[in-house]
């Protein structure tokens, strides 16, 4: 991907991703790098004026799909790839024009996808793939229902394997295909037909051969688990992130902070499929499982809060569910507040994915911006009111600017040509 040799970002109140204090001044960025921050800021190449608006770090949504085409799963896991691969991109493409720069895709992705983004084939956002998620049979990535007599392996988002030796070799083709982490199923799921949400899955020695092996490749695992049975079972076996989590309990919660576990909550999914499941297709089955762990999200992320558990954030949306990405935000704001909210969708998610140089306004940081209409700690729906203007800077280039501003187009005086 080309990035614009250099940017200046003038006349602006700053959010770099961990202090609640804004910066007034100016962001310097070259070759896809932020090189200062500050008042005292030389302006060289293309300058865009802010207007006094605020900027923030990239957003990253630590739970995506890019091939969660619909709420069917037999749809997202058995039908073309080619297919998936498309729709994947235009997913991707317009997650990046709400401001989200880094997505990781928990279940599905692969290298071709990737490189694609990578080489500017398609726009999209930065991207982490863990390849098809780890199910037991009977898990929540096996699909079928209890009187489906078909052979099922694994398709596009899920693979069933069972047992350590079959995962060993399954963790290992991962990492050999491009992987970035492992995700493993270790609790039941809203969508899936026959796994009750509460029952932890996979045996302790089942686990621990996926986390040690992601270990050793310098990597880690991350487990959908929802009650304090599952977690706890993920969390003692070597799991270092816990995905929506949203039956935690106290006790589990301060055992997630003892082992240093993240959290990744999806609170927006349950939201939007309570009130569009029957728009989408969501089955009567999946409707109950949705209404007991929407109930619950909010609680379990203060819970976390209350234990010193790092909390990320995520979205984990499905197929026409995919434009509620920003009310995500909204939710998680409601339970955290506006700075910690913004934190887990920046730093705290860049320290999960082990990128100290994403989710901060900092030089030598990734020049992954977007400048939001509004101050969000005066006027937190900037955040998520997608009719109000942004602008999506990423690697120094600006990828979306149609939200700006009448008068405030780039400018090319520092280095003499016309705006």
């Amino acid at each position: 991907m080309t990035t614009q040799e250099s940017l200046t970002i003038r006349n602006a109140l700053i959010f770099d991703g961990e202090s609640p204090d804004l910066i007034e001044g100016s962001i310097s960025i070259r070759d896809g790098r932020i090189t200062a921050v500050g008042r005292e800021v030389e302006e060289t190449g293309t300058i865009l004026d802010a207007g006094g608006r605020t900027v923030i770090p990239g957003l990253i949504d630590a739970h995506f799909h890019a091939y969660a085409l619909s709420l069917t799963s037999a749809l997202n896991e058995t039908g073309p790839l080619s297919y998936s691969a498309l729709a994947g991109v235009r997913r991707l493409e317009a997650a990046l024009g709400r401001g989200f720069t880094f997505v990781r895709d928990v279940a599905g992705g692969d290298v071709g996808l990737a490189t694609a983004i990578e080489e500017g084939l398609h726009p999209g956002p930065r991207y982490f793939f863990t390849g098809p998620a780890l199910s037991q049979t009977g898990g929540h990535g096996d699909i079928r229902a209890a009187n489906d007599g078909s052979c099922f392996h694994g398709g596009h988002m899920c693979e069933v394997v069972d047992g350590a030796e079959d995962l060993l070799r399954a963790v290992r083709h991962r990492f050999r295909t491009g992987a970035t982490a492992i995700k493993i199923m270790t609790s039941g799921g809203v969508i899936s037909p026959v796994d009750p949400i509460r029952v932890p899955q996979y045996s302790a020695a089942e686990i621990r051969v996926v986390t040690e092996e992601a270990a050793r490749r310098g990597s880690y695992a991350t487990a959908h688990a929802y009650s304090p049975e599952a977690i706890s079972h993920s969390v003692l076996n070597g799991v270092r992130c816990i995905e929506h989590g949203n039956l935690l309990d106290a006790e589990t919660a301060r055992l997630m902070a003892e082992y240093d576990v993240y959290l990744v909550p999806t609170l927006v999914t349950y939201d939007a499929m309570g009130r569009r499941g029957a728009e989408i297709g969501l089955t009567e089955v999946g409707a109950a499982k949705n209404q007991e762990v929407l109930a619950a999200g909010k609680n379990a992320v203060t819970l976390a809060r209350e234990a010193g558990v790092r909390i990320g954030f995520g979205t984990d949306l499905m197929g026409e569910l995919e434009d509620e990405q920003l009310a995500g935000l909204r939710l998680q704001c409601e339970v955290l507040g506006v700075y910690d909210a913004l934190r887990s969708a920046t730093s705290t998610n860049a320290a999960l994915l082990r990128r100290e140089d994403l989710g901060r306004i900092a030089r030598g940081a990734c020049a992954d911006l977007v400048i939001l209409d509004g101050h969000p700690f005066e006027e937190p729906s900037v955040l998520w009111d997608g009719s109000r203007h942004r602008v999506v800077i990423k690697a120094g280039r600006i990828v979306s600017s149609d939200g700006l501003p009448p008068g405030h187009a780039p400018m090319k005086e520092a280095i003499g040509v016309p705006a």
